[in-house]
């Protein structure tokens, strides 16, 4: 095996190819990104780009010197558009094609736009996925602009409260009736919420943006589902994301909601998913998943770099998904697989002092744990008790003995 190719010039695509250096593989590593930087990190773009504590270029996850030193074969700014397995190689955007051995695919997300009405205004529209969206929303954020989020996940509260902070008028839609309770419950779902009632937030829930509206280009308002109109001077259409796949339709790789690989997160002979983009089987937890967080990213990296250099004793995939989320003064942790969780139960603090872990039941198994406000070493037990798949009676015995 002579020449690797990376497509996705991520946080995933990048721990893969460092972990081959690392490993002695001396080859050619191609690494091709559809955006003209080099990697960059992308939690800081909804905290601490948008409120200006960063500069653009405190995001760069390497410096050229320490990409230098990787004698990568780079091709950025160019996407690929197909991959022909029996040729093994990936077409670009630019008309050019690029042979491989073996083909890491981490080509991540993208924003899901919604159809409104709209949305195609030209100016007070944004998404946030890439550092050129954040600058652009940055730019428009100021004391007394009004801003509407569309959707109130991770991202949309994320920067709900970095907006409030800088003085922006900010209204939250969400058509569910508490915000992310499909994913953490109902208890912390309320929890999250108040955290944006209590400092100002004007959060309206149990409806949706019909339209947005707009005069000569730019943003005046969104129209609801009840008629009601919200004055907006920007909107950040905040409703999840969609797996870029696309280009490799044709190729017979398997999609379903992401690209499908096995536990070894391998999606073909000698070709393997990293990050967003992978739903893999994660043999911890018995179940596929597909993580849209940063740390995952990267360990799922490292992971397929060992298994495409040892392809006779590969290593399952198999990590407790870690993820966090910034609201105001609070940090959030979450260490396990909340999706589909049939119990919720606060097992350490109080939801009412803001310091607490919740736990979180599927069959009989602890598979999950949030916490909020707590030490570190509170959050590290509840990892560790997590990666045991700790029997459900002794989480809940944890909560009586206390």
């Amino acid at each position: 095996m002579n020449r690797i190719v990376v497509v996705g010039a991520s946080a995933g695509g990048l721990a893969a190819a460092e972990a081959l250096r690392r490993q002695g593989f001396d080859g050619e590593i191609t690494l091709i990104g559809d955006e003209r930087l080099a990697p960059y990190d992308r939690p800081p773009l909804s905290k601490q780009i948008l409120d200006h504590r960063w500069q653009a270029d405190q995001v760069a996850l390497r410096s050229q010197a320490d990409l230098d030193a990787l004698k990568l074969d780079l091709r950025l700014g160019v996407a690929a558009v197909g991959l022909d397995q029996g040729r093994r190689s990936v077409e670009l955007a630019d008309g050019t094609g690029v042979r491989y051995d073996a083909l890491v695919i981490a080509t991540g997300v993208r924003p899901r736009r919604p159809s409104l009405a709209g949305a195609d205004a030209t100016a007070g529209v944004h998404v946030l996925r890439t550092l050129d969206d954040a600058l652009g929303l940055r730019a428009r954020l100021r004391p007394g602009r009004r801003l509407v989020v569309v959707g109130a996940g991770f991202v949309g509260t994320e920067v709900a409260a970095v907006a409030h902070t800088m003085g922006v008028d900010v209204t939250v839609v969400e058509p569910v009736p508490v915000p992310l309770a499909h994913a953490v419950g109902r208890k912390v779902g309320l929890f999250l919420t108040q955290l944006h009632v209590d400092r100002g937030v004007d959060l309206r829930t149990g409806t949706a943006v019909e339209e947005i509206l707009t005069d000569a280009g730019e943003v005046t308002g969104v129209k609801l589902a009840d008629a009601t109109v919200v004055p907006a001077d920007d909107v950040l259409l905040a409703v999840g994301s969609v797996p870029n796949t696309e280009w490799l339709t044709g190729s017979g790789l398997t999609i379903d909601n992401g690209l499908v690989c096995d536990e070894f997160s391998a999606a073909g002979p000698r070709v393997y998913g990293v990050g967003d983009v992978a739903r893999w089987h994660n043999p911890l937890f018995g179940t596929a998943m597909r993580i849209e967080h940063r740390t995952n990213a990267a360990e799922q990296g490292m992971a397929v770099a060992y298994n495409l250099l040892h392809p006779d004793s590969p290593r399952p995939f198999a990590p407790v998904p870690y993820f966090w989320t910034d609201q105001y003064e609070l940090k959030i942790q979450c260490y396990g697989h909340l999706r589909g969780h049939e119990e919720c139960a606060v097992v350490e603090g109080d939801l009412d002092e803001g310091r607490f872990v919740a736990a979180y039941r599927t069959g009989d198994r602890l598979t999950a744990a949030l916490a909020v406000g707590m030490p570190p070493k509170t959050v590290r037990s509840w990892r560790s008790a997590v990666a045991a798949r700790t029997e459900w009676s002794a989480v809940t015995g944890v909560r009586a003995a206390r």
